[in-house]
């Protein structure tokens, strides 16, 4: 097991170098063995000669101030990280580069081509490792070209990311002279890279960069180890870790989850009961629903913010995005570190920001398009805005915000942002992971304490404790037994039979106590206790290893039936229905290989002319499919927002409403429900209609057959959204 300190090793250099989105992970590298050599004394100088800029004329005093001079990407890789000349195709003394890593981008009349190539090894059964694409000194590579020289006004980074993914090698280095990339590309999933800045590998207090770049991208970590310690494996291996991370942020929102219903208790109570009195009492799901929505619309800014699908104009970051927010209330917990439960304004700036992605914004240089959709619209839960059940919002009206204290807010974020004090990248996750993390917070309901409560168990069952001291002795392990599952023994079972107070019970469950409720419920206090249908059937997720070879073997012999060569329309007039969706896993891995299969086919007949210049083809490609041949159904309304969240984050719908899925993602129960004759007949007995009302609702139905037909065209209308 890896210790604090070799896991701090690698936290020390990946925080140094802040990658985007999941390169490496530690747990990965440490498995491989792999460790930054602090002895590279010999490749600091030999980097530093590279780029220390020519002598000028004796006792020119300018000589100092001259800037690094570029390092060419072949001078890094054979002298500091000591390939050899053949493992460089298309350099000086390696092998030609092959066509078949050149991708011809007709639509945009160019061809996308590396610079070099690293062949791979036998054993790792692929023709090539890696891909480099060297640009002119000092080019950007997040930012288009400011000229026009090239008819796809795309950036550097997302070009390769293009080429890694449609030739099928994963691995590529962006390198301009200035600095040096690793990208991370693997075809279906999100991408992550890290950048080393090349003229401050050349100081000793920066020397771990260098450490870390000589010890991913070596020679002999590349070529000499064993395949397990290789990097490609290492790359691979991190991406498997994302469950572990995903395991334990799930129990994290859950405990955010339950930390916002306090919040919102400390709010109610401010207002004498007026906030959450009567919602609790004739509709506590309504309330239950509302916080799930809250930690759902967190999720979303959260990985929007960070693949860069909201503003990033200066008046967005400083003043509404939700990474601001934290970083600022964590300032402020370290000055008013008494105080942070008496300080309020930080759900009045959520809730300006949910408005803000609902309604859309326009002021200065700040865009955010409306994205609409029941998840972020201000009526659904009106109590968030301290409205009560069913009570509109006027535009213009003050707005009585809930006292949700600053202090919550922090609290909430901690646990959806940080893991193990490290901070968390949703971008790295994986939409599935996203989507488990989620659905365990499904299946339970809210109450309200009729005596002194507490959670306990892996269940979080929440138990009345003076009905436990009521119990004679033996009868109390019983009791838990039956209604918590939780068994005691040894001096925890003797502390809780001799127990004479409350106190006693809760010292005696002190190792039981749920996280959930880390204090007691007082008497009137809200708590969440799990459904018995939860209890059931636990809150298990279906992993991507698993959906993928079932959704492949599902649709094989569908797919044959289309022949050789189908066209792109007999592949998106394929229709596909989850009927229990839960978080939409398995309908997120169909989108996947129908949209790799759409893709195939646009080789074939020729790609549509209305795919934007910056997305590439097979995002492209997963959202037609999720518009035209995706539905879904769930009993649990909860469930349906985030099976459309999955499927929105699966396509990246940068310009798109939350609405473009309305029509097939529904909440219901596929098990019960009218055959199309019961419909048409307008009768359980189709037998016993009269044929003149048969003839009406035939008309009927035909006439919304045709408007929903309608739908999938409409849902590509919203893209004007992106110039609002």
């Amino acid at each position: 097991m890896a210790t604090d300190h070799e896991l701090r090793v690698h936290r020390d250099w990946i925080g140094l170098l802040q990658p985007v989105g999941l390169v490496v992970s530690p747990p990965a590298l440490l498995a491989a063995q792999a460790f930054p050599d602090k002895n590279i004394l010999k490749e600091q100088q030999v980097l530093l000669a590279l780029i220390t800029p020519p002598a000028l004329k004796d006792g020119d005093k300018k000589a100092a101030e001259r800037p690094p001079a570029p390092l060419a990407f072949e001078a890094l890789a054979t002298q500091v990280l000591g390939w050899k000349p053949n493992k460089l195709a298309g350099g000086p003394g390696g092998p030609a580069l092959p066509e078949k890593l050149e991708l011809v981008l007709p639509e945009f009349g160019e061809t996308l081509r590396p610079t070099y190539a690293v062949p791979g090894l036998k054993e790792d059964e692929a023709d090539w490792m890696m891909l480099v694409q060297e640009l002119a000194d000092g080019t950007s590579f997040d930012e288009p070209p400011a000229e026009e020289t090239q008819k796809w006004h795309a950036s550097p980074q997302i070009r390769l990311e293009r080429l890694l993914r449609e030739t099928g090698v994963p691995i590529g280095i962006l390198a301009n002279g200035r600095f040096v990339r690793l990208v991370y590309a693997p075809r279906g999933e999100s991408s992550g890279h890290v950048t080393w800045p090349v003229h401050r590998l050349g100081t000793a207090l920066d020397r771990d960069m260098l450490s870390a770049l000589c010890m991913l991208l070596g020679s002999a970590r590349l070529f000499a180890l064993p395949r397990d310690q290789r990097l490609p494996n290492i790359l691979k291996e991190s991406r498997k870790y994302q469950n572990v991370v995903s395991t334990k942020l799930a129990g994290q929102v859950l405990e955010a989850l339950a930390e916002l219903l306090r919040g919102f208790q400390s709010a109610n109570e401010a207002t004498k009961g007026e906030l959450l009195d009567t919602t609790v009492r004739e509709h506590p799901d309504h309330v239950y629903g509302g916080l799930l929505a809250v930690l759902l619309r967190l999720v979303f800014i959260l990985y929007a913010e960070e693949r860069g699908l909201l503003s990033s104009s200066a008046t967005y970051v400083r003043n509404y995005s939700l990474v601001g927010l934290f970083d600022k209330l964590r300032i402020d917990a370290g000055r008013f570190p008494d105080t942070m439960d008496q300080r309020y304004g930080a759900w009045s700036r959520l809730l300006v920001l949910f408005r803000m992605v609902h309604d859309g914004a326009k002021r200065g240089d700040l865009r955010l398009p409306p994205r609409y959709g029941h998840l972020f619209d201000p009526d659904a839960w009106a109590f968030l805005e301290g409205r009560r059940f069913r009570v509109n919002r006027v535009m213009g009206e003050p707005v009585a915000v809930p006292k949700v204290p600053d202090g919550v807010v922090l609290r909430v974020l901690e646990k959806l942002l940080l893991l193990e004090s490290d901070r968390l990248s949703y971008r790295a996750l994986d939409v599935e992971q996203i989507g488990s993390v989620y659905e365990n917070m499904m299946g339970f309901r809210l109450e309200c304490a009729l005596e002194t409560s507490i959670g306990i168990g892996k269940e979080h069952v929440v138990v009345g404790l003076e009905t436990l001291l009521k119990k004679p002795g033996g009868a109390r392990e019983k009791h838990l037994k039956e209604t918590a599952r939780v068994e005691l023994s040894g001096k925890a079972a003797e502390a809780l039979n001799e127990a004479a107070a409350v106190d006693d019970l809760i010292a005696a469950l002190s190792r039981r106590i749920s996280p959930l409720t880390p204090r007691t419920v007082p008497m009137g206090g809200l708590y969440l206790q799990p459904t018995d249908e939860r209890r059931r059937s636990g809150s298990h997720y279906t992993p991507r290893e698993l959906t993928e070879p079932i959704v492949r073997t599902t649709l094989r012999p569908i797919l044959e039936d289309l022949g050789a060569k189908p066209k792109p329309e007999q592949i998106l007039a394929l229709k596909v229905c989850d009927p229990a969706m839960g978080s939409g896993a398995f309908l997120v891995e169909t989108c996947r290989q129908l949209a790799e299969q759409l893709v195939k086919a646009y080789g074939v007949h020729g790609r549509p002319t209305d795919v934007p210049p910056d997305e590439d083809i097979l995002l492209y490609a997963q959202r037609q499919v999720a518009q035209h041949s995706l539905y879904g159904v769930d009993k649990n309304p909860f469930a349906v927002d985030l099976g459309k969240l999955s499927l929105w984050l699966a396509t990246l719908a940068r310009d798109h409403a939350f609405t473009f899925l309305d029509h097939a993602i529904r909440h219901g129960d596929s098990l019960v429900g009218l055959t199309r004759e019961q419909i048409a007949s307008f009768h359980w007995d189709p037998e016993k209609q009269v044929p003149v009302i048969r003839t009406f609702v035939d008309k009927a139905i035909a006439e919304a057959m045709a408007f929903r037909g309608k739908i999938p065209g409409l849902a590509n209308s919203d893209r004007e959204f992106g110039h609002y």
